[in-house]
């Protein structure tokens, strides 16, 4: 079975003026279906350049970029986007909720965008929201749920379409020490109960061992690896 993340010496430069950064440099790696694999590195190692070209949010200036068969140089945006909608979920530092809408419905807008309009799963809705421990909180507003509640919803969103694969670009970044553990269980039950593919990008090397991979990234190029950290 191919890998379902395949990165193939990827390069990435911003030009400020006439100066040219490089944020990416060659960087090369696969992510298997069902793992959990965590990218670590200081600011500035060029870790989210990585993910914003990972998500297809920003193209790679050279290099490969295969997501569960889909390669993004040979996309046009408007596939890219509908690719995203339908396989990438994302998870942010920021909630990123709608303030107006409760929690089920911060949720089903992922459906809506997705082009699901009508078609929502109530047996997975069900099940995600029961696992995340949000299925009380569902008619509440973010303004009404903790730190902790609203990245679950903003999980809950990700998962929702049953996509390919998680994107979590720093997904602790907003919360205190105790919700920050009980959302990277939340991502381990999720990738071991469901089988969810997931790549976390962080700063936190205590975070990036609730993978079961950590790839260290330092000056735009991965310079290390480990394998199974946690039981």
């Amino acid at each position: 079975m191919p890998p379902i993340i395949e990165v193939q010496n990827v390069t990435k430069i911003y030009h400020l003026g006439k100066v040219e950064v490089p944020a990416v440099r060659g960087v090369s790696f696969q992510v298997e279906k069902g793992e959990f694999v965590a990218v670590v590195g200081p600011s500035g190692s060029g870790k989210s350049t990585l993910f914003y070209v990972l998500g297809g949010l920003t193209r790679a200036d050279s290099g490969r970029v295969i997501v569960d068969g889909d390669d993004f140089a040979r996309l046009s945006d408007a596939q890219r986007t509908r690719m995203r909608k339908r396989k990438i979920g994302f998870v942010f530092q920021k909630f990123n909720l709608l303030p107006t809408l409760n929690a089920r419905l911060n949720i089903q807008i992922a459906q809506d965008i997705a082009g699901r309009d009508g078609n929502h799963d109530a047996a997975w809705f069900d099940r995600i929201t029961k696992l995340l421990g949000i299925a009380d909180r569902l008619e509440h507003r973010p303004s009404e749920l903790s730190g902790g509640e609203q990245q679950r919803v903003a999980l809950a969103r990700a998962l929702i379409n049953q996509p390919a694969i998680i994107l979590a670009d720093e997904p602790t970044g907003n919360l205190d020490s105790k919700n920050s553990e009980i959302v990277l269980r939340l991502l381990q039950e999720t990738n071991r109960t469901l089988g969810q593919t997931v790549l976390m990008i962080t700063h936190n090397l205590e975070a990036a061992t609730f993978a079961g991979r950590i790839l260290h990234m330092r000056d735009g190029q991965i310079v290390g690896e480990e394998n199974e950290l946690r039981p």
